[in-house]
């Protein structure tokens, strides 16, 4: 697939002129990342937007007490930035690490800056990004103060699951990284997972998982019982 069909297919390039898009098509910069790696670290200034055509990155935020929190997961065709490329001197409030082999298209500041102050719909398109991104953060923040932990552990398990019974999910997610994923402890998530499973939720083996009651557990993900 091109560079320039992956980024004509975004939605926030796709309503640029032909001329525009062209350009910042010529400016991207193409990076291949390893699982594991780190994209940037907390507390780097980082001024770069880019865009992931392959492979998934998580927001990686630590805790005073030792602990990490996964705030967001981007998957191909998404689009984010480092708080620098709008707030000099603004540190990342969070790592992005590497979940998977990965690939993106990374812009500076410096190259897009002059193009998003020029192009009044590049720069309404931008806007808009950000408001979705806070709206989304304003969403998790009331999941993670309001609802409780089983409910927040069911949404995670139905987003995996996408919704297909008895379907074979492998364990990508290590106990750590999803209570990462919902702002718990790995002993907590042990503990519900298997309080699923007693239920007839969900089937547990070493190697993997299956939601074996799909209307139960969305049920559950929506504090219905």
């Amino acid at each position: 697939m091109s560079q320039d069909y992956v980024i004509s297919e975004n939605p926030v390039f796709n309503r640029l002129c032909t001329e525009t898009r062209e350009q910042i098509t010529w400016l991207a910069v193409k990076k291949d990342l390893k699982k594991g790696t780190y994209l940037v670290n907390q507390g780097d200034l980082w001024p770069y937007l880019f865009l992931i055509t392959r492979g998934q990155l998580v927001a990686e935020k630590d805790s005073v007490d030792g602990r990490t929190f996964i705030a967001t997961t981007f998957k191909p065709g998404e689009i984010f930035w480092g708080i620098t490329f709008f707030i000099e001197n603004a540190p990342m409030p969070a790592s992005l690490k590497v979940f998977e082999d990965s690939s993106i298209y990374l812009w500076a500041q410096k190259d897009l800056k002059p193009i998003i102050e020029a192009d009044g719909v590049f720069s309404w398109e931008i806007n808009k990004m950000v408001v979705s991104r806070i709206q989304f953060a304003s969403e998790l923040l009331e999941s993670m103060t309001f609802h409780p932990i089983a409910v927040r552990l069911a949404r995670l398990l139905v987003g995996i699951a996408d919704g297909e019974e008895k379907t074979s999910i492998e364990r990508n997610l290590t106990l750590d990284e999803m209570a990462a994923r919902i702002g718990s402890t790995r002993e907590m998530v042990c503990r519900l997972l298997y309080k699923f499973s007693d239920e007839g939720l969900i089937k547990i083996t070493r190697t993997d998982f299956s939601v074996t009651d799909p209307e139960n557990l969305l049920k559950r993900a929506q504090k219905q019982v």
